[in-house]
């Protein structure tokens, strides 16, 4: 049996994975692979692939691409999730902003440094042609320290993924100023080196058992009312998401597409440089 760690942010995107671990499709091909949660998105995954205590993670596009740039031992073998995100852009109930010009100067709460919390802040504010450099952040941790900060005017404002951060905006937590796509696929599925160099096959039935999962997740009886209820949702959010996402068919990532992203994100100022697109994935079906 071999052991796998894989983690990923305990969101909708990431149901298919729980189906086939509570199926034990991944037992049946003598692969322990086993869940964390990593509450702190991104930049948390990409600490804990440097160090080695998860194997596979669930990234976001940018924040993994900037990590390898930095020297992250890691490979992207596929996109997972192929459609943007979209960020809601929130400020506190209570604040005195009204509309996305208003924050050109407030302080930004972000998860950490090379989040996507942080790195689609920058994205936004290329966006509105504010000035990058005089950007001021405030790192909380995680949602809740997002929900912390805002509520107690520690920081201004503080993105999140609409729809699971939409609970909180009709509850009167948060309001939404604004959406920001991705521009680009949201999702992708990073291994770090040593475990493709030890555990390339491995790997792949992991890759072929999600991507099975995903082609046919949307005609699951009833998903929509699953994820509603599961992830405390109404259920017109979820079938508006359901809607909107599509995840990959299990076509192998091309340098073409980290290339293209790249240029965005030096034009963005999130990475100083492109470099080689090869040296950020792992083709795993050669």
């Amino acid at each position: 049996m071999t052991d796998l760690k894989i983690g990923g942010v305990p969101e909708h995107f990431n149901y298919p994975w729980y189906l086939t671990l509570k199926n034990k499709e991944y037992t049946k091909e003598n692969i322990n692979l086993r869940w964390q949660d990593y509450h702190g998105g991104t930049g948390q995954m990409c600490k804990a692939l440097r160090n080695g205590t998860v194997d596979i993670a669930i990234v976001l596009t940018e924040g993994i691409i900037k990590d390898i740039a930095d020297g992250n031992p890691s490979k992207i073998v596929q996109t997972f999730v192929k459609t943007p995100l979209i960020w809601g852009i929130h400020v506190g109930e209570k604040s005195s902003f009204k509309k996305i010009e208003d924050l050109e100067n407030a302080t930004i709460a972000i998860s950490r440094f090379g989040s996507g919390s942080h790195l689609m802040a920058i994205v936004n504010a290329y966006n509105q042609g504010w000035e990058i450099d005089k950007l001021k952040f405030k790192v909380v941790g995680n949602l809740q320290g997002g929900i912390d900060s805002l509520t107690n005017c520690e920081a201004d404002y503080f993105m999140w993924e609409h729809f699971t951060t939409k609970p909180l905006v009709d509850d009167g937590t948060f309001r939404r100023i604004d959406d920001c796509p991705t521009p680009w696929p949201c999702f992708v599925i990073a291994v770090r080196n040593e475990v493709l160099e030890n555990n390339f096959e491995e790997v792949q039935k992991v890759l072929d058992i999600i991507n099975g999962e995903t082609a046919d997740f949307k005609d699951i009886d009833n998903i929509d009312k699953i994820l509603a209820k599961r992830y405390q949702q109404k259920l017109e959010d979820i079938q508006k998401w359901l809607k909107i996402t599509e995840w990959n068919d299990g076509k192998p990532i091309t340098k073409n597409l980290i290339t293209r992203i790249q240029n965005k994100m030096v034009s963005f100022n999130v990475i100083e440089e492109k470099k080689n697109s090869g040296e950020f994935i792992k083709n795993m079906y050669i």
